[in-house]
């Protein structure tokens, strides 16, 4: 029996960087966490420890830092494109790159330098560069939404130990991770996200749901039909349930007016909806 080295990467994770640009009175803010990760001629240095390949991630962290200065921090898709292609074109050992980028929103609060950071969502980009081919994946995740009507859930498959009551009424919420890939890697990224983004939102929100799989569906299906630059999407979505307190004790009535927000367990729901002519992206989801 021999013993082998399978596939392997390297990299610095979550390296923070926030870039102000300061132009003149009224300054612009990026948040970002960048982590990176190489692949390629890595057997040396796992089988006899040669690090003659290996580029320190000390080296990766100063990288990122250093091209935030040189040029700037505009859509994380480009900046990411940007450091997958140095790290390929320039380390003759590495064949792949992957570059992973969560942006933390902040909001002007007055004048041209006070903000605040935003409690919503964090956008995402995932980029991949190498010999292959290259992909860009835009996203989000925390994405927090609710219905507090227009959901049900019946006629499901029920065994021992079911005691869930089917509903035809209930809150439907979730925290939204969703990920679509581009089918090119040029594209309006701000435009397109912003885009993306409403469509998911308008899709919940008009979707009477039967089940939480379909409001993913629809949600997943809003975005492909109204972006031609996207053709994959996946969805991560746990529900967030909602229960009816018992308020009789206390001598009162809940008319589906106050709830108790479980965090744990949940269900959780994921899936992928793409568009029939989607091209093949191996990598692109690792």
């Amino acid at each position: 029996m021999a013993i082998v080295l399978g596939p392997n990467r390297y990299g610095k994770a979550e390296t923070r960087v926030v870039r102000v640009a300061r132009d003149g009175a009224t300054h612009r803010l990026k948040d970002v966490n960048v982590s990176v990760s190489l692949s390629g001629a890595m057997h040396d240095v796992h089988l006899t420890g040669d690090n003659a390949a290996v580029l320190p991630t000390d080296s990766q962290k100063n990288t990122v830092f250093a091209f935030a200065k040189k040029h700037g921090i505009g859509a994380i898709e480009d900046f990411g494109l940007l450091l997958a292609r140095h790290f390929v074109a320039s380390q003759p050992a590495i064949t792949h790159a992957r570059v992973e980028i969560r942006e933390y929103g902040w909001s002007r609060i007055t004048g041209g330098h006070s903000f605040v950071r935003d409690g919503g969502e964090v956008r995402t980009a995932l980029v991949h560069s190498g010999a292959e081919a290259e992909t860009v994946v835009s996203g989000l995740t925390d994405l927090v939404v609710l219905n507090s009507t227009g959901s049900e859930f019946h006629g499901f498959a029920q065994d021992e130990y079911t005691t869930l009551e089917p509903t035809d009424d209930r809150i439907l919420a979730t925290a939204v991770t969703a990920q679509w890939r581009h089918r090119t890697t040029e594209a309006p990224w701000d435009d397109s996200y912003r885009a993306a983004r409403d469509a998911l939102l308008r899709a919940f929100a008009e979707t009477h749901s039967l089940s939480l799989q379909q409001t993913l569906f629809q949600m997943g299906r809003r975005v492909l039909a109204e972006r031609g630059e996207i053709c994959e999407v996946r969805l991560s979505m746990p529900n967030k349930h909602h229960f009816l307190v018992d308020l009789e004790p206390f001598g009162l009535k809940n008319d589906d007016e106050v709830y108790f927000a479980a965090d744990r367990p949940y269900g959780l729901i994921e899936g992928t909806v793409l568009t029939d002519d989607a091209p093949d992206a191996p990598s692109a989801w690792n």
